[in-house]
């Protein structure tokens, strides 16, 4: 009876990652309290996720696009009036090895949205939306990797770094406050609301991980005396997650997704806009697990039977955060003398391109301008800033896995003579990398029987092409440190074509 000594060790094994571009369309009536439209201004839309589920072959997602339509009126001396609608969507995406119950990881941003006038008082809505998916699943396996009180069993071992999952957990934060607007303005509607997460980060304790972020709020409001006003403002986002056996030395992947939006203003007489914001934190944590995996024995006197497994797992695992300062000039001729109200910024990222120690990023900045002029008319403007950025200082880059995001951290912007807009823009890199490793496991040992015993004291053996110490030594029956010592090999994993070894015979030491 073999005894081996077993380690666990637990992989979130990625079985699926997919982009997919997702469309939604639909028509919104214009309620009875506003004007006809004579045309639209500008159109955007916050992704919130209700729902998402692993299913058998497909993941299922189910959410909305929060849309705000800024419109000229007909008919009337308004210059800009607005529209807020949800615009559902639902989604069956192929994933070949997906299952119940497998973990789904999504982020779901608006492409493009666009609204078009289908008559006065009907509006039609279709909106592009880019899916990054994620598909795990969790399996524990045993390590062995020790075999005891067996000196006649050879071993081969391989140190190795992996990660192994302590864990993972999820919660819900709501995000919520009454945001302040001028005390001189009476809100009359709001015209756009943007959202999104930022100054995310971690606290490890007491079996908990703390995550924290801020909601950041952009709304852009009229007023009863038809004047238009954004504002900007931070709410807090704080929430912990049970995960036990969680310390300070592990890795944690934090993934933030929004469930659901709420934006209504106050009464006039509290010059405030309500806003709540449902939040879904998922968090995996990883432990670096250093392990003395077999991957091959066999024994000088038995023969042993047992079966390999293959598995899948990840090694070299951290997250690298990198600021990145822009800071550049366009030009629009005519918007000299126009009063900028905001910019609507969308970072991309357009190429990933590994070399060496090096990972290289080309990005851009889409940004839309809203201007007012003196006839407080809205006018929008287009335009892009290039920019790259590069991780250094890598170890063998072209074979990491990499998962990459860009959040606009700062902006500001001065309008200059000529129509020239100086931008200074901060944005935020996270970038996730590990590699992959597929270990080679034994399992099930067993013994049959004696090994036939060689009618040999040694053997001359010529080393042919892809011979290996381990392998020569197993097809005998003897042992590398036995061949090494006879035939005064230092270097173990060095020998070469045509070379002439002697192949002792294993001497098995008797028991006392």
């Amino acid at each position: 009876m073999i005894e081996a000594q077993r380690e666990n060790l637990s992989i979130n094994k990625l079985i699926a990652e997919k982009k997919e571009i997702i469309f939604t369309e639909g028509d919104m009536i214009v309620p009875d309290s506003k004007p006809d439209i004579l045309n639209t201004i500008c159109t955007s839309g916050v992704v919130s996720i209700y729902k998402k589920e692993a299913q058998e072959g497909k993941v299922r997602i189910d959410g909305a696009v929060n849309t705000y339509i800024m419109y000229m009126p007909d008919g009337t001396e308004d210059t800009v009036r607005g529209l807020n609608t949800s615009i559902d969507f639902s989604a069956n995406i192929n994933i070949p090895n997906c299952n119940d119950g497998m973990s789904v990881i999504s982020n779901i941003s608006v492409k493009s949205i666009e609204a078009k006038v289908i008559n006065g008082r009907k509006v039609g809505i279709k909106a592009t939306l880019e899916l990054n998916l994620k598909v795990y699943l969790n399996e524990d396996v045993e390590v062995i990797n020790e075999i005891q009180d067996e000196n006649d069993i050879q071993i081969l071992k391989e140190d190795l770094k992996v990660n192994s999952l302590v864990g993972q957990g999820e919660t819900k934060i709501y995000a919520k406050d009454n945001i302040q607007i001028d005390n001189m303005d009476n809100l009359a509607e709001v015209l756009k609301a943007q959202i999104c997460l930022v100054d995310k980060d971690i606290k490890i304790s007491y079996n908990k991980v703390l995550a924290k972020s801020e909601a950041e709020i952009r709304i852009m409001y009229l007023t009863e005396d038809n004047r238009i006003n954004t504002i900007n403002y931070k709410i807090p986002v704080v929430g912990f997650i049970d995960i036990q056996n969680v310390t300070e030395e592990n890795i944690c992947d934090v993934e933030y997704e929004i469930r659901n939006i709420i934006i209504k203003p106050n009464s006039q007489e509290e010059h405030s806009i309500y806003v709540e914001v449902e939040i879904e934190v998922i968090c995996y944590v990883y432990e670096e697990k250093q392990i003395n995996l077999i991957q091959d024995m066999y024994s000088t006197t038995q023969n042993l039977n047992f079966e390999k497994k293959q598995i899948m797992t990840m090694t070299h695992k951290q997250n690298v955060t990198n600021i990145k300062q822009i800071r550049e000039k366009v030009n629009f001729n005519d918007a000299e003398g126009l009063n900028l109200i905001d910019v609507d910024i969308t970072p991309a990222i357009l190429n990933e391109n590994k070399i060496n120690s090096k990972i290289l990023y080309e990005a851009e900045l889409n940004m839309r301008f809203i201007f007012q002029n003196s006839r407080t008319q809205i006018i929008t403007k287009e335009a892009k800033i290039p920019f790259d950025y590069t991780i250094e200082n890598l170890q063998n880059g072209e074979s990491l896995n990499t998962n990459c995001s860009i959040e606009v951290k700062n902006q500001d912007f001065i309008i200059q003579d000529g129509g020239d807009i100086n931008c200074n823009i901060d944005v935020q890199a996270n970038t996730n990398m590990y590699r992959t490793a597929n270990l080679n496991m034994i399992d099930s040992i067993e013994e049959n029987g004696e090994r036939e015993e060689q009618d040999y004291s040694i053997v001359i053996y010529v080393v042919r092409k892809g011979d290996t110490l381990w392998n020569i030594a197993k097809e005998f029956g003897s042992t590398v440190d036995g061949i090494a010592r006879v035939n005064g090999i230092e270097d173990k994993n060095l020998i070469m074509p045509g070379q002439k070894l002697y192949i002792p015979k294993f001497e098995k030491i008797p028991n006392i």
